[in-house]
């Protein structure tokens, strides 16, 4: 069932709903807040991105936007966005992909950890204040912060995974090498633990298993010990402190900075990335409606292992094992996939966008 955004409010009849909120009348310049709870390579490819463009808002600040978000074409096409249909865009970001969908007359519940991206994409989306809510949290409790306004069930879930193109592009926030900033790469800031803390404070075998299991780095050992050996000089302070150590050890054979993938991995460690993708994934079965349709943007294989999986898991009919005498149903099976390979963005697009060179998008529609 479709909670216009008024009803919605209305639940919590004017009073903040359960770990912060607004009141009816706020609705314009914040979002809900339903969570208290921060769970959580500098990219080729970061979501929700294309063309740039500059917006000013009411308070008169430069505010820059995506036009074109990744894959768009290809996710309003499995999800068919019409007047009657509720997605939950469970990684708002830049609000590219929400913005899409409101344009088509479906309501959007926009979901993000991140406040900064809270803030920009309820001013961008205003136009669409009586069919857009965003709610800040990660999409790991979708089923629990969905419920907390009333919204049982969906028409559609996309995850758009991975560091957003706002958050690359703002030094500050220490996802990337390109500027000096602090280490920090939190996507919730309300969490306490930052690339700073696991750099300075784990231990040699930690930063190995992080760097060679997230980063997917061969030189992994090799940078811990470096990385160990300089931090007992100083403290390792910042992005570009952090990228000078990673060079000394991982030589420069591409255009690809030495860097990356040790960045991919601590990104992926001070977030729990995979462990969040992995709990947003099970939750999603239960949101979903008959016919409704899971998609997911992923730019690297950990990523995408992990959702290509997680299909292959619920879309066999039966299983089949050599010491049983014939297969039996699985009783995980739920999903349809209408393809088993994962889709690429086209040339077109590749060449509008480079970002989106490394991007995957996978589909699975809900069984009755």
């Amino acid at each position: 069932m479709i909670i216009p955004i008024k009803p919605w409010l209305e639940l919590a009849d004017g009073r903040p709903l359960t770990g912060g909120g607004i009141r009816p009348k706020d609705f314009r310049s914040s979002a809900l807040v339903l969570s208290s709870d921060p769970v959580g390579e500098e990219m080729d490819v970061a979501r929700n991105s294309g063309g740039m463009g500059t917006v000013f808002s009411t308070e008169g600040h430069r505010m820059e936007f995506y036009h074109e978000p990744i894959m768009g074409a290809e996710i309003r096409q499995a999800f068919e966005p019409v007047e009657g249909k509720q997605f939950l865009d469970g990684t708002l970001g830049g609000g590219g992909h929400s913005e899409m969908l409101l344009r088509h007359g479906a309501h959007v519940i926009g979901l993000d950890q991140d406040g900064d991206a809270i803030d920009y994409a309820s001013e961008r989306l205003e136009a669409y204040s009586d069919r857009f809510l965003p709610v800040r949290g990660n999409f790991a409790e979708m089923k629990s912060l969905l419920h907390e306004v009333g919204v049982d069930t969906v028409d559609g879930v996309l995850l758009d995974l991975g560091v957003s193109s706002r958050q690359l592009d703002d030094g500050e926030r220490g996802f990337s090498f390109r500027e000096e900033a602090e280490l920090d790469m939190r996507m919730d800031q309300r969490q306490p633990l930052t690339a700073k803390a696991i750099v300075n404070d784990w231990s040699l075998e930690e930063l190995t298993r992080i760097f060679r299991e997230y980063g997917e780095e061969k030189k992994a050992y090799r940078v811990a010990q470096e990385i160990v050996k300089q931090r007992e000089l100083n403290v390792i302070e910042t992005t570009t402190e952090l990228a000078s150590i990673v060079a000394k050890v991982v030589p420069k054979v591409s255009a690809k900075n030495p860097a990356t993938r040790v960045f991919q991995g601590l990104r992926i460690a001070v977030n729990r990335e995979l462990e969040v993708l992995e709990r947003g994934l099970e939750s999603v079965i239960e949101l979903l409606v008959p016919g409704g349709v899971l998609a997911v943007l992923s730019f690297h294989s950990l990523e995408d292992r992990i959702v290509k999986q997680f299909m292959r898991k619920h879309s066999q009919e039966f299983l089949d094992r050599p010491e049983w005498p014939e297969p039996r149903p699985n009783p995980d099976y739920c999903l349809e996939l209408p393809s088993r390979r994962a889709i690429a963005p086209t040339s077109e697009e590749v060449a509008r966008n480079a970002r989106s060179r490394s991007a995957k998008l996978r589909c699975a529609v809900r069984l009755s």
